[in-house]
């Protein structure tokens, strides 16, 4: 069976766009709900972790969405206490945008020994912060500053160094609960630079937003927050589209 990688790449050679819903392991009271309409929708990813977790709930969500789904699940960690091999791989995050050690190699180290026993799928992922209008939370607990929205070329050529380096995704972030979304000139600007699979996130609240993000270059769009608000939001997603969320055209 192919990993998430190889399925990665291929829906990025076939033009196929895809989706992921991103779960707070601290906002699980509905969450068998939200999974089955997630699965309803065709979503094709589930990403579990955060940048602040109050509560060791991380194996409560997995096991609730492999509950009722057999959707893949992908950590996205804020820390090594979020590594668990109950999932079936891991975005492990270079936070390249910024220049503090711990997040472009240091935690990294400490998780190794864990990582190698844990028989996740290693994902290595350039982490690229953009400013989403407002502080995130990723901001404050990395300690670095997103690269400004409106300056397109530097988050292209930290992309394409991030890729030199050998990682093979990226990810353009606008941080949990943005108050806007990655621009869709950063996303274009990035694309023209890369061929890893892209994925973006942060701030995508609308199916417009969300098209705006695909026909700009992304590959894999993530959901979080506005899902949690707005279960039917999928729903507004297939309507706008037409075609279900993982055949979206290339543009």
């Amino acid at each position: 069976m192919p990993g998430i990688y190889a399925n990665l790449e291929l829906a990025r050679v076939k033009g196929l766009k895809q989706i992921a819903i991103l779960v707070d392991p601290d906002k699980i009271d509905h969450l068998s709900e939200l999974v089955k309409k997630a699965v309803h929708y065709g979503i094709d990813y589930f990403f579990v972790g955060g940048s602040l977790l109050h509560s060791d709930q991380t194996e409560v969500a997995i096991r609730i969405i492999r509950d009722n789904s057999n959707i893949p699940i992908i950590l996205f960690p804020g820390s090594i206490n979020q590594i668990t091999p109950s999932a079936d791989g891991i975005l492990l995050l270079s936070l390249i945008s910024g220049r503090n050690p711990e997040f472009l190699i240091g935690a990294h180290v400490a998780a190794a020994p864990a990582l190698m026993r844990s028989g996740l799928e290693i994902l290595s992922t350039s982490y690229i912060l953009i400013d989403g209008g407002k502080p995130t939370t990723v901001s404050y607990i990395s300690n670095t500053t997103p690269i400004p929205a409106n300056k397109p070329d530097i988050a292209a050529v930290t992309a394409l160094a991030g890729a030199q380096i050998g990682h093979k995704i990226t990810y353009l972030d606008a941080g949990s609960g943005a108050q806007n979304p990655v621009n869709p000139a950063t996303i274009s600007a990035v694309r023209r630079l890369i061929t890893n699979p892209l994925i973006v996130g942060g701030g995508i609240r609308t199916a417009r937003q969300l098209q705006e993000a695909f026909m700009a270059g992304a590959d894999l769009a993530v959901i979080g927050h506005a899902f949690e608000e707005n279960p039917d939001l999928l729903s507004e997603v297939m309507k706008a589209f037409e075609l279900a969320p993982q055949k979206l055209p290339q543009d």
